[in-house]
């Protein structure tokens, strides 16, 4: 069980530093040189876990894989939110969540009929289709603005955009430019100390940090990591556990699909309300069922209780706990101090899985399963009402826009000779 744990969270230890690497390379490089960094150690630690042997190969398989994710997290919110349209940009951001659900139900689909090596094996080709996919992408708009490649800039925005979104286009520039003739894009120490304190980068920061925690303590990593060993205790030892695991993960990703056109068509703070509430009550009620069934206070074992939570549980997960976060961190964050913003924001994030994972089985053997539910319910009620608190409304607003709502003041825009060009 002690091995079982280190495999299962071992990821979140070099995920730390992946992620104070990519930031740098996102800064100095873009953000497509960031994405070609990451997909060598993923595609190197699928390797190791194929040909393990040993415990030791998979430690080193995982932690090159924790590496890489590492690296992904504070680039993939980032690239997808400078891409895309404000009108699509939720939609796209909730594809990040989606698919982290379906290769959880990827997984134990194709874990249920080839061994673990068959499977790495298989999974390790979704990253040679991740290579291909960046050759053929181009540089972010928002990156080469602040590199002062106006020209490539607006033919990038034109080529993710079209011709229809000029106004974004000029904005973008116009603020760039503003801020290199009031000294402010210069980075050393002193700036970047001054720049911790301006509400529009550290609100973000908070508000993102939170959002990632939630997203970890509402207990969904569990169910990817521990699955077969909480659906035994909720369903009995006589159960075919394998299949309902199967069968859950499939749900959530049929939810995960519905939650995309969901975040398109509804604003981000009701949603967050609605679906983090639901959220709350249903840990509250999974933390009850556990309680009662593991105290035999059930003559029976009612399967159908254990799936209906669960479903209910996934669904709130998949509408609106799991895409907000990635959504918020693509759409907040200041587009001059993005990678800094983001790589702030990772560390918690990794701490936190790191801990969700490693604690589980501690937890329950102190305080059982059920306890297990009933902290998570209490911490996520918590992070609920600070993020209601700190997110503006961002459904259909540019970036820039975004931004001057959190600084609380626009930057006065000029005309310049190169928006002529």
């Amino acid at each position: 069980m002690e091995e079982e744990s280190w495999i299962a969270s071992v990821m979140a230890l070099p995920t730390l530093i992946g992620n104070f690497v990519t930031p740098c390379i996102m800064d100095r490089m873009g953000r497509k040189t960031a994405l070609y960094a990451l997909t060598l150690p993923i595609i190197v630690g699928w390797l190791f876990i194929v040909i393990a042997t040993n415990f030791q190969m998979l430690m080193i398989g995982r932690v090159l894989q924790g590496l890489s994710y590492g690296m992904l997290m504070p680039v993939r919110s980032v690239v997808i939110g400078e891409y895309t349209s404000p009108v699509n940009r939720g939609a796209f951001l909730a594809t990040i969540s989606l698919s982290l659900t379906f290769g959880i139900f990827f997984v134990h689909l194709i874990g249920s009929f080839f061994s673990w090596q068959w499977t790495a094996l298989i999974c390790s080709f979704f990253s040679y289709l991740s290579l291909l996919m960046t050759l053929y992408c181009p540089e972010s708009p928002s990156y080469l603005v602040m590199k002062r490649k106006y020209h490539e800039c607006k033919k990038a925005f034109r080529y993710l955009r079209g011709d229809k979104e000029e106004d974004e286009l000029e904005q973008m520039i116009k603020a760039r430019l503003i801020l290199e003739e009031t000294g402010t894009t210069k980075m050393n120490i002193k700036e970047f100390v001054r720049i911790l304190k301006k509400r529009e980068f550290y609100k973000p920061v908070i508000l993102v940090v939170h959002s990632y925690v939630l997203l970890k303590a509402c207990g969904g990593p569990l169910l990817g990591a521990y699955a077969h060993e909480i659906l035994t205790v909720m369903m009995g030892k006589t159960t075919d556990v394998n299949f309902w695991m199967v069968f859950t993960d499939g749900l959530r990703f049929l939810f995960s699909v519905a939650g995309i056109y969901v975040v398109k068509r509804y604003r981000r703070r009701p949603l967050l309300l609605c679906v983090g509430s639901l959220c709350v009550i249903s840990l509250l009620c999974i933390s009850l069922y556990i309680y009662i069934k593991t105290r035999g206070m059930l003559s029976y074992d009612a399967t159908w209780i254990t799936i209906v939570l669960i479903s209910f549980f996934s669904f709130t997960i998949a509408i609106g706990v799991a895409p907000l976060p990635n959504i918020i961190a693509g759409e907040v964050f200041p587009i001059a101090h993005r990678a800094p913003a983001a790589g702030i924001s990772v560390i918690f994030d990794c701490a936190t899985i790191f801990l969700v994972l490693k604690t589980f089985s501690f937890l329950q053997g102190t305080i059982g399963l059920d306890g297990v539910y009933l902290l998570y319910a209490v911490i996520v009620a918590y992070l609920l009402s600070v993020m209601w608190v700190l997110l503006p409304e961002t459904k259909g607003r540019t970036l820039q826009q975004i931004e001057e709502e959190f600084r609380g003041k626009p930057i006065i825009l000029k005309e310049t000779e190169v928006l002529k060009s």
